[in-house]
């Protein structure tokens, strides 16, 4: 399968935590309160979509982070999604969650929820760590390797089957009989993977979307739209790595590219502010395998400019978040607006208008 590029990408914005980097909420002046906050949730989320970004993304894990040499807390992934949809209008609110150790059922009708709530704007990024601490954490070991990868892949297509076990006009709302669903138009989804089996019909009528567009790191989930991912998140150690393994994915399909950025800001150069935030006793080593640029606006935007030739889009990882957003909103976004390298924003829009992808049909009733 080819990608078909138009040259005009998507910008999505990592907003978990203070940033990427773990002194960001240090650097920030943030408490673990301030981050726990909702009204933090919404301020960061109305400021990516004033700024231009296309889609926000909310990092989640079975296990508490780590923000800033103390033990770190977050609220749940969908959570704060749902709770941004309402005050949103244009931008993509698009969770990770976990493809391994979370309920199938659950994670197809949650998300279904949250693409009713943000009328058609939510997305899904599979995730699959697989380590035993996170298996220990709901009473499971490791998963690792191929059934790692079969376990998600799994999870996927019992999700797919799931959002269209309800056809589009289930719900008649027939007041004269009485009847509020057409049950004929219910389906089972009878799905048995390697390791569970889900009957359905989901507990949710079919999404917006439809299908939710799902996103996963390259290498986990296939793409695909049938039973895959719609777009694959690509990572690379470096810039210059970067760019080629985008451009040897998006031959396969559409892909998404992993950055991590720290900007010039209010006089100070990014490479000084990087040197201080990792002067921090930090509690580890970091384990990312992300490039990052760091350095001026322009540079970055130019940067950008090559990556999206080849790219669909990039999902942005700001060191500081409220620093970098900034930055992004002031000068890289409109940049790159006036180049004509970015898709239009528009109001009401879903995430698979976003991405360019139709809407698809169900997959019982064309059987049916």
């Amino acid at each position: 399968m080819s990608q078909q590029h138009s040259g005009r990408g998507i910008l999505a914005l990592e907003v978990d935590g203070a940033g990427a980097h773990p002194a960001a909420r240090r650097a920030a002046g943030l408490t673990r309160e301030d981050l726990l906050a909702g009204t933090r949730t919404g301020q960061v989320v109305l400021a990516a979509e004033s700024a231009g970004f296309h889609a926000v993304t909310f990092d989640d894990g079975r296990l508490a982070p780590v923000q800033g040499l103390v033990p770190g807390v977050r609220l749940d992934a969908v959570q704060r999604a749902a709770f941004a949809a309402p005050l949103t209008r244009s931008i993509a609110l698009v969770p990770v969650v976990d493809a391994v150790y979370t309920e199938p059922f659950h994670v197809a009708t949650q998300l279904a929820s949250l693409d009713y709530v943000s009328r058609g704007r939510a997305g899904w990024i599979a995730s699959a760590s697989g380590t035993a601490a996170e298996g220990a954490a709901v009473g499971r070991g490791a998963v690792s390797g191929q059934a790692l990868s079969r376990e998600a892949q799994d999870v996927v297509e019992a999700s797919r089957l799931l959002w269209d076990s309800w056809e589009d006009d289930a719900v008649i709302r027939d007041v004269a009989s009485g009847r509020y669903l057409d049950s004929g138009k219910l389906h089972y989804a009878e799905f048995r993977g390697g390791s569970f089996s889900v009957k359905g019909p989901s507990i949710i009528p079919r999404p917006p979307q439809g299908q939710l567009p799902v996103l996963a790191p390259a290498g986990l989930v296939p793409p695909g739209a049938d039973s895959g991912a719609d777009a694959v998140l690509v990572s690379a150690p470096t810039p210059e790595l970067l760019l080629a393994e985008a451009a040897e994915h998006a031959a396969r399909g559409p892909v998404i590219a992993e950055l991590e950025i720290a900007l010039d800001s209010r006089g100070r150069r990014a490479v000084e502010r990087l040197a201080e935030l990792d002067a921090w006793e930090l509690p580890g080593p970091r384990t990312e395998l992300r490039a990052q640029l760091a350095g001026t606006a322009e540079e970055l935007a130019d940067y950008l400019a090559q990556l999206l030739a080849v790219a669909r889009g990039v999902r942005l990882h700001p060191a500081v978040l409220d620093t970098e957003l900034e930055e992004l909103g002031r000068l890289v976004l409109p940049r790159l607006r006036a180049a004509g390298l970015l898709a239009p924003t528009t109001p009401d829009n879903t995430f698979r208008g976003i991405l360019g992808l139709a809407r698809p049909a169900n997959r019982f009733a064309a059987a049916g």
